[in-house]
C-alpha cells in the first residue's frame, strides 16, 4: 500500500461525501444570491473555489487524522476497529501527528489567502473539528459536536464567497448538524456494548436502542424542517421541491432499514444513503440555482 493509499484510508476520504456537497450547494447559493462584484478575471470564482476545496480536504484530514490519533489505545481495544491503521501498525502514531499538524498549518494558510475574516476563523474552526475526538470521553452529546465540526463547511463556504455571515447559510448549517447527529447516532448503535464498558459516552450507551433511534429521527425531522426553511430561499423551482423530498425520503429509508431489533443495515444506512442522500440534495439544488 503506498503512502496515499495509507493516509486516505486513515482519514476515511471517502466520507468527503458527507460535507462537501453542502460546501458546494452553499458556495452556489452565495454566489447565486450577492451581487457579482467587478473583477478583471472572469473566472475568480474558479480559483476561489480550489481555494474552498482545498480547505476541506485539509480540514477533513486534520479532523480524521486527529480522531484516529487520539482514539488509536481505544481502537485497539475495540474489535470493530482494531484493524484500523494506528493500531494495526500500518501508519505509526508520530506519523499521524506530524501529518495532521501538516494539514493544519495548511489550512490556516489557505484560509488566510480568501479573506480576512475566513483568516481570523480558520483556528477556530480546526479546533472544532479536533474538540469532536475529545467528546466521547465526558459527553453523550459528542453527536451533535460531530455535526457541528462538518456544519462549519457550509458557513465557511458562503464567507469564503462574500466575507460575511449570513441567516441562510446558518440555516443550511443547522441541516448539515441535525442530520449528521441523527445518522451519527446510528452508527453508535454498534458500540454501544463496548462504550459501556469502555466508559465511554454517547446516545446509544447511555439509552436503550429504542430511545436512541427516537432521538435520531427527532434530529432528522429537525433537519428535514430547516432544509425546508433553507428552500424558501433558492428558486422555486421543481428542481429545489425534488432535491428537498429526495433528501428526506433517504432519512426515512434509514429508519425503515435500522430498527431496534434489526441493525444490520447500518452500514448501509451510514456511508451509502447518506453520501447519496447529500450528493443528490446538492446537484438538484444546484441545477435549480444554475437554471434560475
Amino acid at each position: 500500500m503506498n503512502t496515499i493509499q495509507k493516509y486516505a484510508r486513515l482519514v476515511k476520504f471517502s466520507h468527503t461525501i458527507f460535507a462537501m456537497p453542502f460546501a458546494m450547494l452553499s458556495f452556489t447559493y452565495a454566489l447565486w444570491s450577492t451581487p457579482a462584484a467587478e473583477q478583471s478575471n472572469p473566472w475568480w470564482w474558479l480559483t476561489l473555489l480550489v481555494q474552498v476545496v482545498l480547505c476541506m480536504v485539509f480540514a477533513r484530514n486534520v479532523a480524521m487524522g486527529f480522531n484516529r490519533w487520539a482514539d488509536r489505545d481505544i481502537d485497539a481495544q475495540n474489535p470493530r476497529t482494531a484493524d484500523r491503521e494506528i493500531p494495526a501498525g500500518v501508519v505509526k502514531p508520530r506519523a499521524a501527528l506530524i501529518f495532521v499538524v501538516i494539514n493544519a498549518l495548511l489550512f490556516i494558510l489557505t484560509a488566510s489567502t480568501i479573506n480576512t475574516l475566513t483568516a481570523l476563523l480558520s483556528p477556530v474552526a480546526l479546533a472544532v473539528v479536533m474538540v469532536y475526538s475529545l467528546c466521547k470521553r465526558f459527553t453523550s452529546m459528542a453527536h451533535m459536536v460531530l455535526g457541528l465540526a462538518l456544519g462549519i463547511a457550509p458557513v465557511g463556504a458562503y464567507i469564503a464567497v462574500t466575507g460575511a455571515f449570513s441567516l441562510q447559510a446558518c440555516i443550511l448549517s443547522l441541516v448539515v448538524l441535525t442530520w449528521t447527529a441523527g445518522f451519527d447516532i446510528i452508527y453508535a448503535l454498534q458500540d454501544a456494548d463496548f462504550d459501556r464498558k469502555a466508559g465511554l459516552h454517547s446516545i446509544p450507551a447511555r439509552f436503550s436502542p429504542s430511545t436512541s433511534l427516537m432521538i435520531s429521527i427527532a434530529l432528522h425531522c429537525v433537519a428535514v424542517a430547516s432544509l425546508i426553511w433553507f428552500a424558501t430561499y433558492l428558486p422555486q423551482s421543481i428542481w429545489t421541491w425534488a432535491g428537498v423530498v429526495v433528501f428526506a425520503s433517504i432519512l426515512t429509508l434509514e429508519h425503515v432499514l435500522v430498527t431496534p431489533t434489526r441493525t444490520r443495515h447500518i452500514g448501509i444506512a451510514f456511508g451509502t444513503l447518506n453520501g447519496l442522500a447529500s450528493l443528490t440534495l446538492a446537484v438538484l439544488v444546484i441545477v435549480g440555482m444554475l437554471l434560475a
